[in-house]
């Protein structure tokens, strides 16, 4: 039987297993969480599993242990090589795999890296992988003849897929240009031959996979990592631009004048397309979300529902609730129609590309343009200790509620006002804070700005900027 194996206690977060490669994450976790998690599929009575890695340096060498400390437990695990998390979501729908994970550091810096974990079709996480960290630190886990390890290249069948449900060369739909910009992330090859076969002219930036990151952050929701896209659009004379995180299941979209749609915004568009087909249907959008998004599903004739923030909360949510639709402010976007219900970038672009091409009219700039009028800020993040900043959300939701304040406490601190609502929580996924405010005037979003500031002024913090 296996020894124990404790992990360091930061790696195992609500959503994900992530840490600094060589400092908090090591092969030897890669190995652990292999055949932990191997031991919990084969107690479930499960026998397959599907891996995929992204395109950071590390990646290799994890994705190679990781695979060991399956194939130990006996399982057969079939590799679907680099790529981006939704294709090997994808794998794990078609194969019908008892479990998947992907090797991945997301949007974090190169030296980062990580494990996305589905378990029985569903997110694995919270008290699932606190429930991997105590097996592996007890030890005790399945040791098994008879596992193995396959090839399974899926590239091909995704893009089939994802070509499927492009419906913008049909019904009057219009030919666009596009910029796409794939970060040097792991969707640079998928991207490659995905445009080559969508109609229009397309232009690709940055679509060699390279896990040092060259050109820019792969964040798409910094306004600074998105600079070289909105450069290219204008100089290209694009419809839009689109960008996608380092490994593939955030978007980001920049409309032809180079203002930079959020994932709010995404969304409301997005909702109108889903619900004239799935009318008074539930549209999920997490905590940070505009108001306006809000406002926006319910003139439709949809249920709008506010979520915790993060990509696993939501895609179970969305689940129960039989949602068509759900997205979230940072560009995660899960269609359920037509789809699967993860969160795919990919997808998500094929969609609003399609829509794009058959709008009728006024251009999405002009669309965008047309979108209520509110001020607010991007989302704020503001440094703090892991071990600080649970407890600074608790304290200021707890003297808040002692006040007249309206007060939503499902994800942090929302805040509504007379002047509009703020928002203070602590990122499941990052040492931060994460913040935001919206205003129905500009004066508004000063005042609701000083009264975070003040917040924040009590634990020695500060917004940025």
């Amino acid at each position: 039987m296996s020894s124990p194996h404790p992990f360091n206690p930061t790696i195992l977060r609500e959503y994900d297993i992530r840490g600094i490669v060589g400092t908090t994450l090591f092969e030897a976790d890669a190995l652990a969480i292999g055949q932990t998690f191997g031991t919990m599929v084969v107690r479930r009575g499960g026998n397959m599993v599907c891996v995929g890695y992204d395109g950071r340096l590390s990646s290799p060498l994890l994705e190679a242990a990781l695979v060991r400390g399956l194939v130990a437990t006996g399982l057969e695990v079939r590799r679907v090589g680099r790529g981006p998390t939704p294709m090997l979501y994808f794998a794990a729908h078609l194969l019908e795999a008892d479990g998947a994970i992907m090797v991945t550091g997301s949007h974090n810096p190169p030296d980062h890296n990580g494990f996305k974990i589905v378990l029985g079709g569903k997110p694995f996480f919270a008290g699932q992988i606190r429930e991997l960290g105590l097996l592996a630190a007890q030890g005790g886990l399945e040791e098994r003849d008879g596992g193995k390890a396959v090839d399974e290249p899926v590239a091909a069948g995704y893009l089939d897929r994802l070509l499927a449900d492009y419906d913008g060369d049909g019904g009057g739909g219009r030919p666009l240009t596009v910029v796409w910009d794939s970060g040097n992330g792991a969707t640079g090859d998928i991207v490659q031959t995905l445009i080559q076969r969508l109609p229009g002219r397309h232009v690709l930036l940055n679509g060699t996979i390279d896990g040092t990151f060259p050109a820019h952050h792969p964040d798409p929701t910094e306004p600074e990592n998105l600079r070289q896209l909105i450069a290219a659009v204008t100089a290209e004379g694009a419809d839009l631009g689109i960008a996608f995180d380092g490994d593939g299941d955030r978007i980001g979209v920049v409309d032809q004048t180079g203002r930079i749609l959020y994932g709010d915004q995404i969304l409301m568009f997005l909702a109108e397309e889903v619900l004239a087909t799935h009318p008074g249907a539930p549209i999920l959008a997490d905590v940070k979300a505009s108001q306006s998004l809000f406002d926006h599903i319910a003139r439709l004739g949809g249920q709008p529902v506010m979520c915790r923030t993060g990509h696993s909360i939501i895609k179970t949510q969305l689940a129960e609730l039989k949602a068509p639709l759900a997205g979230e402010m940072s560009g995660h976007i899960f269609f359920a129609d037509r789809y699967y219900g993860f969160d795919d970038a990919l997808y998500a672009a094929i969609r609003f590309l399609g829509m794009v091409a058959r709008w009728q009219g006024p251009t999405l700039a002009e669309r965008v343009a047309a979108l209520p009028r509110v001020w607010n800020t991007p989302e704020l993040r503001i440094d703090c200790a892991e071990d600080r900043k649970f407890a600074i959300v608790a304290a200021v939701r707890d003297r808040l509620a002692a006040t007249d304040f309206q007060v939503t406490t499902i994800d942090g601190v929302r805040v509504a006002t007379p002047d509009g609502w703020w928002l203070l929580r602590a990122s499941n996924t990052q040492a931060i804070l994460v913040a935001r405010c919206e205003a129905n005037s500009e004066a508004g979003l000063v005042r609701l700005q000083a009264i975070l500031q003040h917040e924040l002024a009590g634990f020695g913090l500060s917004l940025p900027g």
